[in-house]
């Protein structure tokens, strides 16, 4: 991080990005948004976490959402140096399920995330 760059900083920023690559799914966009050794968990503690933009992209797509299938609000709860945490509301179409979602993000100095790790629990 630079001195005067912090996660408050880059995080409106990054999630414009994430939400335009949840939308696109373009690998391009995808690696954008990480630095090349990131590490991207879908829970804490994740046994089996993707790494690096590879491991990234093949996650992502594997378990990609259709844009016309839902919507996404956030609110930054807090930053600490490079980290912010971000709590979200996933809403799908139809009968699927929507879900509250909380982001720990980890920054490195240009803006990307070098770590990505979520919780995510359906609502009631």
């Amino acid at each position: 991080m630079t001195e005067t760059a912090s996660a408050r900083d880059h995080v409106p920023e990054w999630m414009e990005r994430y939400q335009a690559t949840w939308a696109s799914n373009e690998p391009d966009d995808i690696r954008a948004l990480f630095t090349p050794d990131a590490r991207y968990e879908t829970r804490p503690g994740d046994p089996h976490p993707w790494l690096g933009h590879d491991g990234i992209v093949e996650g992502w797509l594997a378990a990609r959402d259709q844009p016309a299938d839902w919507t996404f609000s956030w609110e930054l709860l807090g930053a600490d140096g490079d980290t912010a945490f971000v709590q979200g509301v996933t809403i799908y179409s139809g009968d699927n399920p929507s879900y509250d979602n909380l982001w720990v993000v980890r920054f490195d100095g240009s803006g990307r995330a070098s770590s990505f790790t979520e919780w995510f629990m359906e609502r009631a």
